[in-house]
């Protein structure tokens, strides 16, 4: 009797305990490295197991590590930028395998995936390299440093033994671990493992001449990440997206802690007397500074995107991709002269090559700098165009001298363009013409013209924008905003058409509509909130409502602040 009373006794509590697991919700969060944490958690276990079998050899790991490197080619990665690094990471990898003890055909492979902080190695000698991690380093040393903690993962078999253990652990037979996935190898190794490759790999990175103080660079700026991670900051640091940050997860969760790499790193220094040594600039770091500049740019952070162009440029000079930063972000922050220099450097590359798609923004900063010297001196660049200059080039050099107050050349190109309206261009004329006939204050006819571009291209969101400015001007507001709601959804959404509305409903007593449009253009677009900027490439009248909409807006919300106090 006393059996079956604990025998049932056992079954209730089982079936409570079911009851309750399935009414308890689990709050799991979902991110990207899921599968990096379940890769990590069970290879460090796979890794603890001792190896029972004859381990592979060098031919046999070196087919495998072939093979998976092949199932794991990325399409469309390549172009030039990517293909220079990938050379100069060859180049670094190449002088430090040389000193590896098994003489294997390393291949180095860069990934050109900024969310990607990591590296890894496959069997065989196969070293990848993420660009997020690359573009966190400023020295060659460190490179290094990484690529020999790489090589010694090989050297060591620590990648061999995983592929034996997961062919244990899933009983599956040799010829089928090719198509074993990559993040089995992102995933980190056991302890000991990553602390052999930390000292071993540093040390071969010394041999082949680098400093040793790269690794304890490279762990410095783990650590500095993962006081960040632990933090949970909000703004984690400019570096690094959500999307990284969450692959730095994976990687602290795998790796050893970063103070005890340093700590290890610095005993064996210390303890092989190993001599300070300078340290190389990362050959490749301009490309990454570029690239820091134009994500700072597309965050509307000017000031910083100047200053890391620059800094790209004192590097490496005549980058077009670093010009074009730097031209966008002084330009953005009403520095029109400077924009005007950087512009026409970018054009200096190739004048002929790159007119057609830079001209006009360095008319416009000369326009916006001294409308008196601008014609002047895009005539000079215009000039120094070889062969027959782009159509783009002679209706810019037509709308500055308009601005000079030589409007003969906008007639000519005028007469040129109706005289040719059925080819594709003339347009296109008709409409650019309009705007440059809108900055010099000749509103009627840029209307005119406007309108008329707009009913041979019904959907250029340029000239509908333009045509809505010009009607504004000229106290036309209900045809502004009938301009503008015609914009197609692919423009509707621009914050030149925002503000455009904005000063719109405005000026037609509809404060309230209007500030609400004010405050997404400068949100998405903060150079509105620069007068120097509007002043100089609008009408007067616009630069009077976009004045008083910002007033309007910091009263209401001083107002606000008042009450709440």
């Amino acid at each position: 009797m006393t059996r079956w009373i604990a025998f049932t006794g056992i079954v209730l509590l089982g079936v409570a305990a079911i009851v309750v697991s399935e009414r308890r919700k689990v709050d799991v969060s979902v991110s990207a490295d899921a599968l990096l944490y379940l890769v990590a958690d069970t290879e460090q276990e796979l890794t603890r197991m001792p190896v029972q079998f004859t381990r592979l050899s060098d031919a046999e790991e070196i087919a495998i590590g072939n093979e998976i490197a092949r199932g794991n080619e990325r399409e469309g990665d390549k172009n030039p930028e990517t293909t220079a690094i990938e050379k100069y990471l060859t180049q670094v990898g190449t002088r430090v395998a040389a000193n590896a003890h098994r003489k294997l055909p390393y291949k180095f492979h860069y990934i050109p995936d900024d969310n990607f902080v990591n590296a890894f190695a496959l069997p065989g000698g196969h070293v990848y390299v993420g660009a997020g991690l690359m573009g966190l380093m400023d020295s060659e040393d460190e490179l290094a440093a990484v690529v020999g903690h790489e090589i010694e993962h090989i050297d060591h078999y620590h990648c061999a033994e995983r592929v034996q253990l997961e062919q244990a652990l899933h009983k599956i037979p040799l010829g089928g671990l090719i198509g074993m996935p990559m993040e089995v190898f992102e995933a980190g190794y056991s302890k000991d493992q990553e602390l052999e490759a930390d000292a071993e790999g540093t040390r071969l990175a010394v041999t082949a001449g680098y400093s040793a103080n790269g690794a304890i660079r490279m762990f410095e700026t783990f650590q500095r990440l993962f006081d960040e991670y632990q933090a949970r900051a909000s703004n984690p640091g400019e570096e690094l997206s959500q999307v990284a940050q969450e692959t730095m997860e994976g990687y602290f969760r795998s790796h050893p802690l970063p103070r005890e790499r340093i700590a290890r790193v610095q005993a064996m220094i210390a303890a092989a007397n190993w001599q300070p040594r300078p340290e190389r600039d990362l050959g490749v770091a301009f490309i990454f500074m570029t690239n820091r500049a134009l994500t700072l740019l597309h965050a509307h952070k000017y000031p910083q995107a100047q200053q890391l162009a620059t800094r790209s440029l004192q590097m490496q000079p005549g980058q077009q991709k670093a010009l074009e930063v730097l031209a966008r972000a002084q330009f953005a922050q009403a520095d029109f002269a400077a924009a005007a220099t950087s512009y026409r450097k970018l054009l200096d590359l190739d004048a002929s090559r790159l007119a057609a798609g830079y001209s006009a923004l360095y008319a416009q900063a000369l326009a916006a700098a001294n409308r008196q010297t601008a014609a002047a001196e895009f005539r000079g660049f215009a000039n120094s165009i070889t062969g027959e200059q782009p159509k783009e080039v002679r209706v810019v050099m037509a709308g500055l001298s308009l601005l000079a107050g030589d409007p003969a050349p906008a007639r000519g190109a005028i007469s040129e363009a109706n005289a040719n309206y059925t080819a594709d261009w003339a347009p296109e004329w008709v409409g650019k013409l309009g705007w440059w006939y809108y900055l010099a204050g000749n509103y009627s006819t840029a209307l005119n013209m406007l309108n008329s571009a707009v009913e041979q291209r019904p959907g250029n969101v340029d000239f509908a924008t333009a045509a809505a400015w010009t009607q504004i001007q000229v106290l036309k507001y209900a045809d502004a905003l009938q301009s503008l709601d015609k914009i197609s959804d692919s423009g509707s959404d621009r914050p030149d058409r925002r503000m455009a509305r904005a000063s719109a409903l405005w000026l037609a007593r509809q404060p309230d509509d209007a500030l609400r449009n004010f405050e997404s253009a400068v949100n998405d677009q903060p150079e509105w909130s620069n007068p120097q900027w509007v002043q100089a490439l609008y009408s007067p009248l616009v630069t009077k409502s976009v004045q008083e909409m910002r007033s309007e807006r910091e009263r209401r919300r001083k107002a606000q602040m008042a009450q709440r106090h």
